[in-house]
């Protein structure tokens, strides 16, 4: 115990003595503290190992169960990560009343609904893509496999997570889609079904027949092998072009990126090869010129033009 003085300095030192007292105080009550808390730490800490093997058993058991069904590989991913989850908070909401064991679960519950709104505002839009992944997976469309397209974005969809898409592009670059975008935004799947319908357009001049070669073009598509003849072939004239009547000739064929090429190309060469075996021109552009003063035609270059 220090005995006051009048002195400024000795007021000081006064000040000074009381600091450092009131400090080491306070470092033995937090140091009895921990020491009083060791036991409850362990077990926390035990209880975080046991909550971590049941997690690993656990997600064992689910995926045995999951294989044995035709759950599509998306909504398997959902329900591994739900039950992992779930395990985790309540394994470290036991571990939080162990280490405080003046918290109670209603407490610790309501706690984590203020922290809940709070981290929902400053990350936004980690959780909009994390709830657009949930949805995503429960959608009965959209499966790994499947080529999409959306937003400008073309590929093939390799995974799906909770928060992002990966997309293979069809030039083999992979794009990372965030999953509020493919959620908001229109999602065309182009390999919904096996087959899907296909155009071209073919042109004929006007001096054609064209009952005659409507019909040249849907022998020569029927002669395709990879066009689908029982969905029908459609040959419609369609457009009186500058040069040319045009036919819009439509198909069914495979369904993927691929498969389109390849039956356009098929398609394309059958028709030309027939139209040109039919003797049915598929004509140029045609420029007419017309000139305000009149063009003289077999003269000589120096030779002067009469008016």
């Amino acid at each position: 115990m220090t005995t006051p003085t009048t002195t400024p300095s000795g007021e000081t030192y006064d000040q000074t003595v009381n600091t450092l007292a009131t400090l080491q105080d306070q470092l033995v009550d937090m140091a009895e503290g921990f020491v009083r808390a060791l036991p409850n730490l362990a077990i926390a800490l035990v209880i975080i190992v046991i909550t971590w093997i049941v997690a690993r058993v656990a997600m064992r058991g689910v995926s045995r169960a999951i294989g044995k069904t035709d759950m599509r590989p998306s909504l398997q991913n959902l329900i591994d990560t739900v039950v992992k989850l779930g395990i985790w908070i309540v394994g470290l909401m036991i571990a939080l009343i162990v280490v405080m064991p003046g918290m109670t679960p209603a407490s610790l519950i309501a706690g984590l609904g203020i922290g809940a709104v709070a981290i929902g505002f400053a990350f936004q839009d980690i959780f909009e893509n994390f709830l657009a992944g949930v949805l995503i997976m429960l959608r009965e469309k959209m499966r790994i496999g499947d080529v999409i397209e959306c937003e400008g974005i073309i590929g093939k969809v390799e995974h799906i997570t909770l928060r992002e898409t990966h997309v293979r592009k069809l030039s083999g670059e992979v794009t990372l889609v965030p999953n509020s975008m493919l959620f908001k935004n229109p999602v065309e799947i182009l390999t919904d079904e096996q087959m899907r319908r296909h155009e071209v357009i073919a042109g004929v001049s006007y001096d054609t027949d064209l009952d005659h070669a409507a019909e040249v073009i849907r022998k020569a598509v029927e002669s395709v092998d990879v066009v689908e003849r029982d969905k029908g072939i459609d040959v419609f004239a369609v457009e009186f072009n500058s040069s040319s009547v045009d036919f819009k000739v439509r198909w069914w064929a495979g369904s993927t990126p691929r498969n389109m090429w390849e039956s356009k190309d098929k398609v394309i060469r059958a028709i030309k090869r027939a139209l040109d075996d039919a003797g049915i021109e598929i004509p140029f552009p045609y420029i007419t010129h017309t000139f305000k003063e009149r063009v003289p035609l077999g003269r000589d270059p120096g030779e002067a033009v009469e008016g």
